[in-house]
């Protein structure tokens, strides 16, 4: 069955049409991983299906650019691990990937040298496993541990605030100890890269999507949702015009931030807004430097630099791509310290970042900046489609994701990696997950009302 338009009967929804009311059997809010795996999914089962985006691309929180032959990732990075239904994609899509390898790297005390920082931080994480006791946060948790010395508590408050971009004050430690397990079921210490971007995985994903007849509508932002059983009304803005979408069921596939802001009125308010706020937006700042060359390399021992970490500077992790040949340096500061990077351009960040990297390699920083051919960076907390980098769960809220992954009266269907219910929040493959989820929900209502 196609999708109807009222005023535009029989012609297919595009940039110029801006039609009263599109009726459609499943609506998807959101056109980020999680919303196109539930699209295609719907799709390829045979159900009518239209995806509403209120940004001009699909995607989500997967963003690519490119400088001249440099790919620059500005959202998610890296496949973490070997989960499967990310690598069945990646696999179908035929896509290359390479792993991330090399040697890390610490800067303190102003002196440089190699170190494995981040298998500590995951070693130290497996006493989290299994936690009986009540929860409570990772400081707290801390606490618990008088043995530590405050160098190497520091040094895990910046792990657990880094990788998770949490609030250490916050971040349940019951969580913690799920993510750990669930780490370990696909080789979670793994980290692997798409060689031409991560934005063709969406782009797949999508084009199968479409080819299995689901309709994509760009540029529009939806502002509330009424619905009762099995029957559903959006109201939009599409390109500026006011439009709306009535269909019976509906996955909401749209960041934490954005439900947690109260950018979408829903009306009744369905049960998982209120589980949502045991979960809370992580936050980030991320910026990519490209240079003419790999300067860091002229000094052998640095040839195959992978992270860096420099915890008293700011940003305190960097980053490059090795071992693919690549000329750029990533910056990254996730929890609490990244407000210190809030609102800085790319210019101010840039000069932070050379006189940074003079201090860390010994170099003058006239000598940094003349390397500097460009810096990209994406402020997602400042994004109003993200409000944040992506999710973790709150102390006492082990429990929100699953319960805001069970359907309001068959009619409303949650996904996004928030959603996620096997211990991978914030990653693409939660998205994932949480797509097929919500997609087998929508066809077991499907069946059960026919």
């Amino acid at each position: 069955m196609e999708a109807k338009a009222s005023d535009a009967a029989g012609k297919p929804l595009g940039e110029t049409q801006h039609p009263a009311s599109v009726e459609t059997d499943v609506l998807i809010i959101g056109a980020g991983m999680a919303g196109l795996t539930a699209a295609r999914t719907l799709a390829e089962a045979g159900v009518q299906v239209m995806l509403l985006e209120a940004a001009s691309r699909a995607g989500g929180r997967i963003l690519t650019v490119r400088e001249s032959d440099e790919v620059v990732e500005l959202g998610a990075e890296f496949i973490h691990g070997k989960a499967p239904e990310l690598w069945r994609l990646i696999e179908e899509a035929g896509l290359e990937t390479y792993e991330i390898d090399g040697d890390n790297y610490s800067f303190e005390d102003n002196h440089l040298r190699k170190n494995d920082e981040v298998g500590e931080g995951f070693t130290f994480l497996e006493k989290c496993e299994d936690w009986q006791q009540p929860d409570l946060s990772f400081a707290a948790f801390l606490e618990q541990h008088p043995q530590l010395d405050e160098g190497t508590r520091r040094h895990l408050i910046n792990f657990v605030e880094g990788f998770n971009a949490a609030d250490h004050h916050k971040i349940s430690v019951v969580s913690l100890g799920i993510q750990q397990k669930a780490e370990g079921q696909i080789e979670g210490e793994r980290a692997f890269r798409v060689r031409a971007g991560y934005d063709l995985l969406p782009q797949h994903q999508l084009d199968r999507a479409r080819a299995a007849g689901a309709k994509l509508s760009l540029n529009t932002k939806v502002e509330s949702v009424g619905w009762n059983y099995h029957r559903v009304r959006v109201q939009a803005l599409q390109d500026g015009r006011s439009v709306h979408f009535l269909a019976r069921r509906v996955i909401v596939a749209v960041p934490l931030g954005v439900l947690q802001a109260g950018r979408i009125a829903f009306s009744p308010s369905p049960p998982a807004l209120r589980h949502a706020h045991g979960l809370c937006m992580g936050q980030a700042r991320r910026f990519t430097l490209v240079f003419r060359d790999r300067f860091w390399a002229t000094d052998t021992e640095l040839e195959k630099l992978s992270f860096l970490f420099a915890f008293d500077g700011m940003p305190p992790v960097w980053w490059t791509p090795h071992p693919a040949s690549s000329c750029t340096l990533t910056g990254w500061v996730g929890g609490p310290r990244s407000q210190q990077m809030a609102g800085l351009t790319e210019a101010k960040l840039a000069e932070l970042a050379c006189v940074q990297l003079a201090t860390i390699f010994s170099r003058p920083v006239e000598q940094i900046r003349s390397q500097l051919l460009q810096c990209r960076t994406h402020d997602w907390h400042d994004d109003p489609l993200a409000a944040g980098a992506y999710s973790y769960v709150a102390v006492g809220g082990a429990e929100s994701s699953r319960l805001m992954s069970e359907p309001a009266e068959g009619t409303l269907f949650f996904a996004g990696e928030h959603t996620d219910t096997t211990g991978h929040w914030g990653t693409v493959h939660a998205a994932m997950r949480s797509g097929l989820r919500a997609a087998q929900q929508v066809l077991e209502d499907r069946q059960s009302a026919d």
